[in-house]
């Protein structure tokens, strides 16, 4: 008989054979359900991470797992050579849910931000006038938009950029729409902050950035891989302020954890300067991932998960804000994204605390040396959540 592989003997592989650009928590996973995973031993967690908000809907949910497998054994992929039975409902359903005029498919969040940066700088030529090569984009300080080259230029942290360039030229990161707003086609931002630590700007700031940048004619992208669909207790984190874009990214739970697959959403002013040839993916918009897509968002809707995060979310602030502890500092976060800032000391980091609440069986990971991120599957109920804040207070009164 084939010998049972141990959580350490799975690590060694991925150490042995794997490239070392993670950094995982030594946790071996076998299997999901809704808001719950299982290591290789069987022992269940709670996912407070759900893959960075991919797994929105839960894991493994019964609708978009038929979904997928009722298409996978049809039709998977034809490339966008041909025209597939799929994407042109895809397109009209996400189109209509969302309320833009059109969606330009991809796979992962950072192909859709770079999709939105050409989109950007084409309208800044096609249709803004910009000379050419002369368009800049602003961005944020902090900001996370993905990985890719053109995209960690845009980053003002170290671990995302040292070592990588040089760099994609023609980016500001300061204020400069009174100074060159005639060659600015675009600011990106996301309305929360999500890899910097959960970062939530005050009251006002995005509609702010918004009304700046369209009395500029500039446009103003919003990057809502990861705060989209639901998570924040709004569709978009940009409905908050009721800020509608002129473009938008999205991804992530776009698939409820099952594909990568991601789209940009924009109207046709900005969609149609990219003509056939100018820009694509041999696995954007495959028949797979419409008929995902289509099931995920019927699954954030029908369900009401985006209520029930703004529900929950208020509970989740409300109740870790009572920690009493020397190692925890505040809690910040809307809907179901949220942070809990700590108090390094004594040697105990962040790092160590998710160590001690995986030991509990709740799952978390850090953002830089101080913070954890608490974002659960927003499939959750009350109950469940009550119980896993009772983890994380147990774990931190304890230290």
């Amino acid at each position: 008989m084939e010998k049972k592989l141990s959580s350490a003997d799975y690590i060694a592989l991925e150490e042995k054979y794997g490239a070392h650009n993670y950094h995982p928590l030594p946790v071996v996973l076998a299997e999901g359900k809704g808001v719950y995973v299982w290591d290789v031993d069987g022992k269940r967690y709670y996912d407070f991470l759900s893959a960075y908000s991919a797994v929105n809907q839960g894991h493994c949910h019964p609708k978009i797992v038929k979904a997928l497998t009722d298409q996978a054994q049809k039709l998977c992929l034809t490339s966008r050579a041909f025209y597939n039975d799929c994407l042109g409902p895809y397109e009209k359903f996400a189109t209509e849910f969302f309320g833009y005029d059109k969606l330009l498919p991809m796979n992962s969040g950072a192909e859709a931000v770079e999709t939105a940066l050409k989109l950007a700088r084409r309208w800044g030529y096609k249709v803004k006038g910009i000379p050419e090569n002369e368009a800049l984009i602003i961005v944020c300080e902090g900001n996370f938009h993905g990985r890719t080259i053109t995209i960690v230029t845009m980053s003002s942290d170290p671990d995302s950029y040292s070592q990588y360039g040089p760099f994609t030229p023609g980016y500001a990161l300061k204020k400069v729409l009174e100074e060159k707003g005639d060659k600015v086609c675009a600011m990106i931002v996301e309305p929360i902050q999500g890899e910097a630590g959960v970062y939530v700007p005050s009251d006002g700031y995005i509609k702010k950035c918004y009304e700046l940048c369209h009395a500029h004619n500039v446009l103003f992208v919003a990057d809502e891989v990861q705060t989209g669909i639901g998570r924040t207790g709004k569709m978009f984190a940009c409905d908050h302020e009721g800020v509608r874009p002129d473009m938008i990214t999205i991804g992530k739970a776009l698939s409820g954890g099952t594909l990568p697959v991601s789209a940009v959403l924009a109207d046709d002013e900005v969609m149609l300067t990219i003509l056939p040839g100018e820009h694509g993916s041999t696995f954007g918009g495959f028949p797979l991932a419409a008929k995902v897509a289509v099931a995920a968002l019927e699954v954030i809707r029908d369900e009401k998960l985006t209520e029930n995060a703004a529900r929950l979310g208020e509970i989740f602030r409300e109740e870790t804000g009572k920690i009493k502890s020397p190692y925890f500092k505040a809690v910040r976060g809307k809907g179901l994204l949220n942070a809990v800032i700590t108090e390094p000391s004594n040697g105990i980091e962040a790092w160590d605390i998710c160590l001690k609440l995986a030991e509990r069986g709740l799952l978390a990971k850090p953002t830089h040396r101080h913070i954890i991120r608490f974002a659960p599957p927003l499939v959750i109920n009350e109950e469940q959540l009550r119980e896993a804040i009772g983890i994380i207070k147990d774990v931190f009164e304890s230290l």
